[in-house]
């Protein structure tokens, strides 16, 4: 199994899938890395709905704003925050933001974890709270956050490019550059 910086490094947006299923020991590590993300006070204000449903799919791709790749994807993990966990502890601050930040971990680790195994995945952001809510039949007090395609991919997706560090990251104060010197596998996106 490749370390997590290989992961990091290597891990895409896939926007093209197989036909082959996920296994179901695969899910299981994909969302039990999901789970072990770290929270806010440790209370995971977030849910995860498992899709497999091909029409569901297709429903979440017209949600997502006609992405129609997404049906593609055999798995579909729809992220949403859960703002009155975090509220019950937090209260206005853990609804707005923690709840968020715990779903995106979430999401983030999951992702992590199907690319580890082989899989690929995308991070669909765009799409209508309200459909998306509708078609996984959730609350209408949860926030949907991220939907995570999961599927072996089908060919190479290109590399995209990331901002040099010293354009964003700082020392001390905003504004002055990082001085930081490449230390990633020269696996890493040009940019960084």
């Amino acid at each position: 199994m490749p370390d997590i910086f290989d992961v990091m490094a290597r891990r895409r947006s896939v926007r093209r899938y197989s036909s082959e299923e996920v296994s179901e020991e695969d899910l299981n590590l994909i969302l039990e890395a999901a789970c072990s993300a770290p929270s806010a006070g440790n209370l995971q204000a977030y849910e995860i709905v498992v899709i497999r449903d091909r029409e569901r799919r297709v429903g979440l791709a017209k949600a997502s704003l006609n992405q129609m790749f997404m049906a593609q994807a055999p798995v579909h993990l729809v992220f949403l925050a859960y703002p009155e966990r975090s509220a019950a502890i937090y209260g206005r601050r853990g609804a707005r933001l923690y709840s968020l930040q715990d779903a995106t971990i979430a999401a983030t680790f999951a992702m992590l974890a199907a690319h580890a195994l082989g899989y690929g995945t995308c991070w669909v952001g765009a799409f209508r709270d309200q459909d998306v809510l509708r078609i996984v039949e959730a609350p209408r007090n949860r926030i949907p956050v991220a939907i995570i395609t999961v599927g072996k991919p089908e060919g190479l997706e290109h590399t995209t490019p990331r901002l040099k560090m010293g354009s964003f990251v700082f020392e001390e104060i905003h504004g002055r550059p990082f001085n930081h010197i490449t230390v990633m596998r020269k696996l890493i996106r040009p940019g960084c």
